[in-house]
């Protein structure tokens, strides 16, 4: 079951690596189209013109999604060189290792739940305040509706949704992670209960080694 938990240990963290990129690389895209402006969260009014008179949010949750990316990014990588040598040499983790993965698959779950609320609540906020002139979010993304902003509209459907897909996903695989680990931890528990129960029984018919309630064969 060991080497079960950790091939899917590993199948998981290369899923990790795959979304991290599918995360950060279309909000970075996004960022730079936008001139540095989050449209998550970001809301704003059609003038008479048919401008969209657009109130800008902070660049901090485009920022943390990025940043969560980058997290997920490393942290992949090196887990999956970690595992990959644990599997070439037909060994596992020892149960602080185990214990570590635990917490560190934990707190990436936490900061993926976190980017994927960002990213749908924001999105969401967004694509409301578009939608009273435009019958879809995903049709005014073909569109340009802020050309004195110098900003580059079409496109952004894209990257924020396939950045949201991402997030999710990252979360469940995280998720994922926590449990592997937490299962690796109640093996080794086990496993520890049953060697100190034969070292105590091993010392036991030592002391009393003609004690008929546990006769040997």
């Amino acid at each position: 079951m060991a080497n079960y938990l950790l091939l899917s240990q590993l199948i998981v963290y290369v899923f990790i690596f795959a979304l991290s990129l599918c995360l950060s690389v279309p909000v970075s895209i996004h960022l730079n189209n936008f001139r540095g402006h989050c449209l998550l969260f970001s809301s704003g009014n059609w003038s008479n013109k048919g401008q969209l008179m657009v109130e800008w949010s902070s660049s901090f949750y485009c920022s943390y999604v990025i940043f969560v990316g980058g997290i997920l990014l490393i942290s992949s990588l090196i887990q999956i060189y970690r595992l990959s040598i644990f599997l070439y040499k037909g060994v596992d983790s020892s149960f602080l290792s185990a214990f570590i993965d635990t917490i560190t698959s934990t707190l990436l779950s936490i900061m993926s739940l976190a980017a994927a609320i960002f990213i749908t609540l924001g999105f969401k906020a967004w694509c409301d305040a578009i939608t009273t002139r435009y019958i879809s979010c995903k049709d005014a993304s073909s569109s340009d509706m802020d050309e004195k902003a110098n900003i580059i509209i079409p496109g952004f459907y894209i990257q924020i949704g396939t950045a949201q897909f991402a997030a999710w996903s990252a979360w469940v695989c995280s998720v994922a992670l926590a449990v592997f680990s937490f299962l690796k931890i109640c093996q080794y528990h086990q496993r520890a209960n049953i060697v100190a129960s034969m070292a105590k029984e091993r010392q036991r018919l030592v002391r009393d080694p003609y004690d008929k309630s546990h006769p040997i064969a």
